[in-house]
């Protein structure tokens, strides 16, 4: 008899997935729905790009406002408004950046979430890309973001 990857742990029950995924939630949030917020205008929180200056200059989410991880105990004061919850981004789901910033917020006490998936999943899903010469829109990846097809998630 074979013995299921997949079920050789058990689920976890109702009370500990429901904590889990809620928790999750409460620290995550992902590209589709920061480009719902911002195509939608709403407002209570920041966008933070934590990566280099030769990364910002590449390219960022119109919008967002660069701080890189190591600058935030310096600056976080002057560049996010009180009250308002910061969503920090760096590259991707390979780097690890986002996750530093989103600490160095939370232990200066700010409400903080990290955007999942980074500024590669921004652009691979066909979010709009500023540099210095203006805002671009790619093609976005059919893997992620299939043409005619919404997630709806």
């Amino acid at each position: 008899m074979t013995i299921s990857a997949v079920l050789q742990t058990p689920a976890a029950g109702r009370d500990a997935a429901v904590a889990h995924f809620a928790g999750r939630l409460s620290f995550e949030v992902d590209a589709a729905d920061v480009a719902a917020d911002i195509g939608a205008g709403v407002t209570g929180w920041v966008l933070i790009d934590s990566r280099s200056q030769e990364s910002w200059d590449q390219g960022h989410v119109p919008g967002s406002v660069h701080l890189p991880h190591r600058e935030i105990a310096a600056r976080a004061a002057d560049v996010v408004p009180d009250g308002v919850t910061v969503v920090t981004y760096c590259w991707g789901p390979g780097c690890n950046g986002a996750t530093r910033a989103a600490l160095a917020f939370a232990r200066l006490g700010y409400p903080v979430k990290e955007m999942i998936g980074g500024f590669e999943y921004w652009v691979r899903e066909g979010g709009p890309i500023e540099t210095v010469d203006g805002i671009e829109r790619r093609e976005s990846d059919p893997l992620t973001a299939p043409r005619g097809v919404a997630c709806a998630c």
